[in-house]
């Protein structure tokens, strides 16, 4: 293993005897056991149904991870990225030595400090300081080198009036607050984070991923998964894309974070509900959402930057002269707001009433984008609102002048007048 390299990940597999622990039977292992002793491969590692949660199951065993392999090198930063089920959690467990691959080899060097779920590592009896001091000595630190950074900790995680408080009656956030703090001031050479960072607070979130970004700079390595496109865009410099259990991408952050948008997310153009079974409730009801593109030529369909288009909203009002408003919210898949928008407050009558945002051609960058509707009262209160109502992808138009790829920034407008004097 090259000297700069710090995680070697080598054809790796995690197979699973699906509602059993271990292999399920007595003479399951036995098998296991005379295969060993004869120097012969695991029979029940040729077997096993690919990994995807939403097939009916039909063997088992299932392979949470398949024939895996990456290097990762000293003060990278990697993404892991992936539906629910795709085996990123699996991966980051084999990472932490939290459970071993079935086939394949891991070569690690240096400490790690693992954040996998709330109350990773943590004693429920024992106090957030005596936690402290555990985990640090778990991380093969001295009391002396933990007592220099408890201060820090303690500051970190704003939890000092319950430091000495038993964990078990920490509230989740507090539980992640400490144990993140844990993690990143021990000086492990590796830290590795899931998910659980997404129970703490927006201010929270945001300070964790400024201590990661500072924990790389000083050339120790983070592995992190998460389904924020936008935060593992800003910290990693390389991802990690699993589709199933298997790689379906490795190596640019930009490109590979692209690649799953594209594979993922499906294009929902229009949505419509009857009154009955309408989002909302008793005083208003989202009835459509519809994007109605303006084809130039009828024989095209594919939505481009040079297309211009309607967004159409419908809802019903249910309280006479309810002051009411439209909001709308564009986002790229990847979390980047393009723009919020909302139409003037208006008292509506009882009924149906609709929206048409126009959207003119050549504004929109190519960008896979999700729109969200907000009804607000009075320009203040939500009534209601839906994430992620629409989504769609604008593609690029054909360009002669395409040398320099793609056309970077979140909109494109044409118009640039320039004048020599």
């Amino acid at each position: 293993m090259s000297k700069d390299i710090v995680i070697k990940v080598e054809n790796v597999s995690k197979q699973y005897r699906l509602g059993q622990v271990g292999t399920g039977t007595l003479s399951h292992d036995l098998k296991r056991w005379w295969a060993l002793a004869r120097r012969k491969e695991d029979p029940y590692l040729k077997i096993g149904m690919e990994n995807d949660r939403t097939q009916k199951a039909e063997s088992d065993y299932a392979w949470a991870l398949r024939d895996v392999s990456f290097d990762v090198r000293q003060g990278d930063t990697l993404g892991i990225i992936g539906k629910n089920g795709a085996g990123k959690s699996t991966m980051l467990k084999l990472l932490s030595r939290v459970t071993s691959p079935s086939i394949g080899q891991m070569k690690i060097k240096g400490r790690i400090a693992s954040l996998l779920e709330v109350g990773t590592g943590f004693h429920p009896e024992l106090t957030g300081k005596e936690n402290v001091f555990l985990n640090g000595a778990i991380l093969g630190m001295t009391k002396k080198e933990i007592q220099s950074k408890f201060d820090e900790i303690v500051d970190f995680a704003g939890v000092e009036m319950y430091i000495n408080t038993p964990v078990k009656r920490y509230s989740s956030g507090m539980y992640v607050r400490l144990a993140f703090g844990v993690a990143a001031h021990l000086e492990p050479e590796i830290l590795i984070v899931d998910e659980v960072l997404a129970v703490g607070d927006a201010e929270f979130q945001k300070k964790c991923l400024g201590k990661m970004g500072d924990v790389a700079s000083h050339g120790r390595t983070i592995i992190f998964v998460s389904h924020n496109m936008q935060a593992v865009q800003s910290l990693c410099k390389t991802a990690l894309y699993l589709k199933a259990g298997q790689v379906a991408d490795f190596g640019q952050t930009d490109k590979v974070i692209n690649n799953y948008l594209s594979r993922e997310i499906r294009n929902c153009y229009s949505q419509v509900w009857s009154h009955q079974d309408a989002p909302g409730n008793d005083k208003v009801k989202v009835l459509s959402a519809e994007i109605i593109p303006h084809f130039s030529d009828n024989r095209k369909k594919t939505l481009d930057t040079a297309t211009p288009f309607d967004l159409k909203f419908e809802f019903y009002n249910a309280v006479q002269g309810q002051p009411v408003n439209l909001s709308l919210v564009l986002n790229t898949a990847s979390g980047n707001c393009i723009f919020n928008i909302g139409t003037p407050v208006k008292s509506l009558s009882q009924g149906n009433h609709a929206g048409i945002l126009k959207i003119p051609g050549k504004f929109l960058n190519d960008e896979i984008y999700t729109i969200s509707l907000y009804l607000v009262k009075d320009g203040s209160s939500v009534l209601f609102h839906i994430d992620d109502l629409l989504t769609f992808e604008v593609v690029d138009e054909p360009r002669e002048n395409a040398w320099f790829g793609k056309w970077i920034g979140a909109v494109r407008p044409t118009t640039f007048e320039f004048e020599y004097v």
